[in-house]
């Protein structure tokens, strides 16, 4: 049976697994495992936590952790302390230890007790019995020799008929369920008023524009429209239209209030938690063809070369002619749908499809200026679980980057960094999207693993120093190789996330002075806050009551929001692996082929080449041998075979388990797939 050495003659000793020197604090995301093991991602990599080394921390906290050398030079983590804790609400099932109430998390990861005080009535004053699943939030965290504390806020009964791991997903992010009151009223007064509009001086009626939409077949809300036109002497005109949010949700009403507490809508693999009530987002606000709807535009001009030589901002009334999916604009741009198959009015389908090809050409213009400039384009596939109407998974469908979908990127991109510059060229402060540098640490980890996939050649040693140029060779020398998605990803993991901050630091990703977000008010409150300070720009209110409002409370909402979107990725995330796993729970015994994407000492991380489902081959079955783990390449190699399993390695899996609840899927080495690797000379 495989297994990670640990070295003849290493001494252990309590809570640290042998160790014998601590090493510079870190900061990083602890993960938990079903088995009472954790890993703790950070800067310089992932690291198997020391035993005992958990301490208080729980699943997914923000955590600041020593690195400790075990005899043999294994580093473990030990946890030093909680920064940031992820879970404050949690699934679990009811019991009675007279005279407090227990709650045992149903998430296996969570392994901890919880109790309900005995003067807290939450419990009776639901009618919640023994045995019943409920909705339990966190008062007072577990510590060390004591239990934590915990309020009943939903009653869920038995748990029969509900989606038990979806809902897991919901209450360990602490997903928000119903609007206020408050809000829902206000959302019922507001309509979509043309006579004021069009009595509105500043306004502009671009109702008579061929103005259409672009969006996934599935998309629910639609808050951003484009129009496109070649221009006589060479040049282009494209207009970028969003819906005008900020008009009806005003500063300090019920909903703008909600909107900042949710921050931002939330995309699950079976449902969406939107920021704004649907009265807004799927009416009023959503830019549905053939409907009067108001919006804040950017009129952008573009010489032959495809530079911006002009942005003006402007508030408009337009119709959209046509609403279209990414799969219907890239079959026109292919000649594979015809112009009159287009879904819109017979009299504005040649519009609509010189509208898309003006676009295109637009867009590969944008894309060879981004490039010189040195900004840096990851090529991402997203895996989605597809459902049925009961919300039960029926396959997955691996959505890439198209010409279709560039052309709409391209001119998001366009219009937020033209909005950007027009702020931060005038020292306004405003919800700025800035992405530093990535760190020199964080890429030089990335270097050895590059080499074992025979990558980056000479870029390597530029590489550490974040030079764009650098990064592009990488990706270019791997795209159209089996290692090109292992080394986006790679790459990605490298960079430091994005953030929402009150002053311009520039984006480093795009290669663009000043970045931010103006394209989707309808999902993201920052968007609505940049709407706001753009509006009182072009009013020449700069010094009004409400702009001097946002200002003080600017810093705090860029952290709120950069907050929630963190929250919002993660439950998305573990939403499809709760998905995923509960589709190929019905496939176990069956067997694909996949990549190797990870090596940790308890075993391979496995990624599907059809699906991208992820999962776990254990180290005990890769051979009967000790493994030993090289963290720095990310290898694990037989000691008596001199085997080396790594990754961007090709193997076939076999699929031995799934649990939806913790949306993990186990694998196993396929029937007749070599146990032993190429030897590693």
């Amino acid at each position: 049976m495989g297994r990670a050495r640990r070295p003849h003659g290493s001494t252990r000793r309590k809570g640290t697994g042998g160790v014998r020197r601590r090493r510079t604090l870190l900061t990083g995301t602890i993960r938990m495992r079903t088995s009472g093991t954790a890993t703790v991602s950070t800067p310089e990599g992932s690291f198997v936590v020391a035993r005992g080394g958990v301490r208080q921390a729980m699943n997914g906290d923000e955590v600041q952790v020593s690195l400790v050398t075990r005899h043999g030079g294994a580093r473990l983590a030990v946890v030093q302390g909680v920064l940031q804790h992820a879970t404050t609400t949690f699934l679990g099932t009811y019991d009675v230890a007279d005279p407090l109430g227990v709650v045992v998390p149903l998430d296996a990861r969570i392994r901890r007790d919880f109790f309900v005080l005995p003067e807290d009535t939450s419990a009776r004053d639901r009618g919640v019995v023994t045995g019943d699943v409920v909705l339990a939030r966190i008062l007072e965290y577990p510590a060390r020799g004591s239990a934590g504390i915990v309020t009943i806020e939903r009653r869920l009964g038995s748990g029969a008929g509900i989606d038990l791991a979806m809902e897991t997903v919901m209450a360990s992010h602490d997903l928000p369920l119903a609007f206020p009151e408050a809000a829902l009223a206000q959302a019922e007064t507001l309509c979509v008023d043309v006579p004021a509009a069009l009595a509105d001086a500043h306004r502009r009626d671009l109702r008579e524009r061929c103005v259409l939409t672009i969006d996934p077949a599935d998309a629910r809300d639609f808050d951003d429209a484009v129009a496109a036109r070649r221009l006589e002497h060479g040049g282009y005109e494209v207009e970028v239209h969003i819906a005008d949010v900020s008009h009806y949700v005003a500063w300090g009403s019920p909903i703008d209030d909600e909107a900042k507490r949710r921050g931002c809508s939330v995309y699950l693999a079976d449902r969406v938690i939107p920021m704004l009530p649907e009265r807004l987002c799927n009416d009023v606000c959503s830019l549905r063809p053939g409907e009067d709807r108001l919006t804040m535009g950017v009129l952008l001009r573009l010489d032959a070369q495809g530079a911006i030589l002009s942005a003006d901002p402007c508030r408009s009334l337009i119709r959209s002619k046509a609403r279209l999916s990414y799969d219907q604009a890239d079959a026109l741009l292919a000649g594979t749908l015809e112009v009159g198959a287009l879904p819109c009015e017979r009299a504005w389908a040649q519009g609509v499809a010189d509208a898309i090809r003006v676009l295109d050409e637009v867009a590969r213009l944008r894309q060879r200026i981004r490039h010189d400039r040195g900004a840096i384009d990851f090529a991402t596939r997203e895996a989605k679980v597809t459902l049925d109407d009961a919300g039960h998974p029926t396959g997955v469908v691996v959505r890439e980057r198209t010409r279709a979908t560039a052309l709409i990127e391209e001119a998001m991109l366009m219009a937020n960094e033209s909005v950007a510059r027009m702020l931060a060229d005038r020292d306004i402060p405003c919800a700025y999207r800035v992405h530093e540098r990535p760190s020199p640490d964080h890429l030089k980890a990335a270097v050895p693993i590059l080499q074992e996939l025979g990558l980056p050649g000479e870029a390597g040693r530029e590489l550490v120093t974040g030079d764009p140029q650098a990064l592009q060779r990488v990706l270019a020398e791997a795209a159209g190789t089996p290692a090109e998605v292992l080394v986006n990803s790679l790459l990605l993991r490298a960079q430091k996330r994005a953030v929402y901050l009150p002053h311009n630091e520039g984006h480093y990703a795009l290669a663009a002075q000043a970045y931010c977000h103006f394209t989707s008010p309808i999902r993201r409150y920052p968007d609505v806050l940049v709407h706001r300070t753009l509006g009182s720009l072009m009013d020449g209110a700069l010094g009004g009551r409400v702009a001097r409002a946002i200002v003080r409370e600017l810093p705090q909402l860029c952290r709120t929001s950069s907050e929630r979107e963190r929250v919002a990725d993660a439950a998305e995330r573990d939403s499809q692996k709760v998905k995923m796993a509960e589709l190929f729970a019905r496939r176990v015994g069956e067997s694909f082929s996949g990549v190797v994407t990870g090596c940790e000492r308890y075993g391979l991380f496995v990624m599907l080449d059809d699906s991208c489902a992820e999962g776990l081959v254990p180290v005990r079955d890769l051979g009967d041998e000790y493994f030993a783990y090289d963290e720095a390449r990310l290898t694990l190699t037989g000691e008596e075979s001199g085997h080396t399993w790594r990754v961007g390695r090709h193997i076939a899996v076999t699929v031995t388990g799934a649990t939806p609840l913790r949306g993990q899927i186990d694998f196993t080495l396929a029937h007749g797939a070599a146990k032993r690797p190429k030897r590693v000379s």
